[in-house]
């Protein structure tokens, strides 16, 4: 590749921070940039947004580039936040990490690198870039690292976005990186990787959620009983608010200590509680006993708002497919595709399948697109 004018978003972290390294070492002009993406509570414990400005800056002094301090907040707060609150509102559970990539770090982030002179941009995401010179496209694959791939969250870039993106951890493992960061004495070497959705960090998620969704306090019922059975639908608890909860959540539910109908009372162990369906019109938690429960099982999902790397439903019907990061690929079937909407079948049942989530689809390493979730199918 011939030398070019490379614009890396530096987070802080050592995998941004190798990144730009590397580009450096192949002799590209590298300038590096911080986003600063949420600014409503700076001055918090959860904050760390100071914290990792101060390492990005130590990490462009080690490396020898210049770098910017960009503010995205507005357009973070106008494009990702406000869908995230929306979608939580309705009783789906969003993954915003998916909509900041698409609006702020290949767009907004994009936009700024080549109004300052950018050939590329780049980021320390584990994801690979290639150019098929059959079909004249562009293909987003997964990091050779599988336990940090990373192309789950990538999958709604296009053809300009891929064309001007280079992920150099992509081609190479953790522990490289974590090493060439050690060797080259770069002060985040040794950084914990950072946890929970971007504008949350660490802070107790409820609490967060809390401060922009009212609560609306209503039953918990059990559903592990089929329909029509005297236990079926019992009351054993309270919910704080059906935006609280997502499918296939076991913490927090408040009913550790309710035992079946029936079941004998003192000691013994029993299954754990899942959240299996939330009742929207009924502002009702149902809840099941058990890993294994029919109601936490899916054989199809129906999918909309697509994203297609290739700008088109992919040709093939037999792929693989994650519901949710860090799901082992599940065969599946492509079925009703369009440009917006598709629907999934699975020859074996999915676990907690989750409006508001993404399915993601593959041909093997290569990551086709994918679409947000909007309803499931339970096996029975």
């Amino acid at each position: 590749m011939r030398k070019q004018r490379v614009v890396v978003g530096l987070s802080g972290g050592v995998d941004s921070a190798v990144s730009a390294y590397l580009l450096k070492q192949q002799g590209h002009e590298v300038i590096g940039i911080f986003m600063k993406n949420w600014e409503d509570d700076d001055d918090s414990a959860y904050c760390s947004s100071n914290v990792d400005f101060v390492d990005a800056a130590a990490v462009a002094d080690v490396i020898g580039i210049e770098i910017e301090h960009v503010n995205f907040a507005a357009e973070y707060k106008d494009r990702v936040f406000s869908e995230f609150v929306r979608e939580y509102q309705a009783g789906r559970t969003p993954n915003p990490d998916i909509l900041c990539n698409a609006e702020i770090k290949f767009k907004a982030f994009l936009d700024h690198a080549f109004a300052i002179g950018a050939e590329r941009i780049a980021t320390g995401h584990y994801a690979r870039v290639r150019f098929n010179p059959s079909t004249g496209l562009y293909e987003l694959l997964k990091g050779l690292d599988p336990s940090k791939d990373q192309s789950y969250f990538l999958h709604r870039l296009n053809q300009a976005q891929l064309a001007k993106t280079l992920f150099p951890v992509g081609e190479i493992l953790k522990t490289e990186v974590r090493r060439i960061a050690t060797e080259v004495g770069l002060p985040n070497a040794r950084k914990k990787d950072s946890t929970g959705i971007c504008f949350i960090g660490e802070r107790p998620f409820r609490e967060f959620l809390n401060r922009y969704i009212q609560k609306e306090p209503g039953p918990i019922r059990d559903g592990t009983e089929p329909v029509g059975s005297r236990a079926h639908g019992r009351i054993i608890g309270q919910h704080v608010g059906l935006s609280f909860y997502t499918l296939g959540q076991r913490q927090g539910l408040g009913i550790g200590g309710v035992k079946p109908k029936g079941a004998q009372k003192g000691g013994g162990e029993h299954q754990p509680w899942f959240v299996a369906r939330k009742d929207m019109d009924r502002n009702t938690l149902w809840v099941v006993q058990g890993h294994a429960h029919p109601w936490l099982q899916s054989t199809k999902l129906a999918a909309q708002d697509a994203s297609w790397v290739a700008g088109t439903p992919p040709m093939l019907t037999d792929l693989h497919a994650k519901t949710r990061y860090r799901q082992a690929d599940a065969l599946c079937q492509l079925q009703n595709k369009g440009p917006k909407e598709f629907s999934l079948s699975f020859p074996q049942p999915q676990w907690a399948v989750t409006p508001g989530q993404s399915a993601v689809l593959y041909d093997g390493d290569i990551c086709l697109g994918g679409g947000i979730i909007t309803s499931a199918s339970a096996t029975s």
